[in-house]
């Protein structure tokens, strides 16, 4: 597939921290990309490169075959993290005035804004002011504005963020459209559940570095599967279990203790199970659980994906 967007080697220093680390990785034309990591962890540095805000410290950057966002800021559309849209303009002036800064007619603009508001579920809230409007509402016409003139590649930075599960399922699904219509999509997020349903591939990042770069599958499989037991358990019994890469015990008030076993690559819950049973283990209840995308950024990177990351200090 030939690439959209190309980092090699792409670093970014602030005095004496190191936001980014000797970055790269490729993004497919046509394809949803999920730029994932907790906060802190170097995605919008890496955003605000690509899209030429802010030079490279080392490194090349290329993407739609330029070696500069700007050079095509016009085939591009961004979506920041910080929201902004003039309060009193309506949704419609909005998203015109939007596409006017990338080239579009004003007429055009407009007629398309009222399309895509339209399609969106919004088209009674066409001649209000964006001060009046839902968060949600908000953010689905700003990233309206910043896709109405028809970009080829699509960045957004935590799209999700503050947004109920309906508007995220609405989101989602523009998302998906943008890609069905040819556009290249690059979104970051810290929330992996929105990764898993949208990605054809996924990059992870932890403190500047990359930690994993494939398809969701592939990620998945570099994480244990669990065998979850549940009943009167202790963490000495099950270690005599084979296939097991780790036990943990979960003990909560007035509930039955729950054991959490990691199997082995290519040990098959069935055998656990059975010797759990042979071994006279007290067991009331289990579930063999498939690893999650979740699972697999804290195995690669040692970080909780919702949680902050501490910077660090460059020696």
């Amino acid at each position: 597939m030939t690439a959209a967007l190309t980092l090699d080697g792409v670093s970014k220093r602030y005095r004496d921290f190191d936001a980014v680390r000797d970055l790269s990785f490729q993004v497919g034309k046509g394809s949803i990309c999920g730029f994932l990591g907790p906060n802190g962890a170097g995605k919008t540095s890496t955003l605000r490169m690509i899209l030429g805000l802010q030079p490279a410290t080392s490194g090349r950057i290329e993407i739609l075959g330029a070696p500069d966002g700007r050079l095509v800021r016009d085939r591009i559309g961004f979506l920041p993290e910080e929201r902004g849209l003039y309060k009193k303009m309506t949704p419609v002036e909005a998203i015109a005035f939007f596409g006017a800064l990338k080239g579009l007619p004003t007429a055009e603009g407009k007629t398309r804004a009222r399309q895509m508001l339209e399609q969106q579920g919004l088209g009674a809230a066409q001649k209000k002011k964006m001060k009046e409007l839902s968060k949600g509402m908000a953010q689905k016409v700003q990233l309206i504005a910043s896709i109405v003139h028809r970009p080829e590649f699509v960045i957004l930075d935590e799209p999700f963020s503050g947004l109920d599960p309906v508007n995220q399922q609405g989101l989602e699904a523009m998302i998906r459209g943008l890609a069905a219509d040819g556009a290249t999509v690059l979104f970051s997020t810290h929330v992996m559940q929105h990764a898993e349903r949208l990605c054809d591939k996924v990059v992870l990042l932890a403190r500047g570095r990359k930690a994993f770069e494939g398809t969701v599958d592939q990620a998945k499989a570099t994480s244990p599967r669990f065998l979850d037991l549940e009943g009167d358990i202790t963490t000495q019994a099950a270690a005599t279990l084979p296939g097991v890469a780790g036990v943990e015990v979960i003990a909560e008030p007035g509930a039955p203790r729950r054991l959490k076993i990691a199997l082995s690559p290519g040990a098959g819950g069935q055998e656990a199970l059975k010797a759990a049973f042979l071994g006279g283990l007290d067991v009331r209840g289990f579930a063999l659980k498939e690893p999650t995308l979740h699972d697999a950024f804290i195995g690669l990177t040692g970080d909780r994906p919702d949680q902050p990351v501490v910077k660090e200090t460059a020696r």
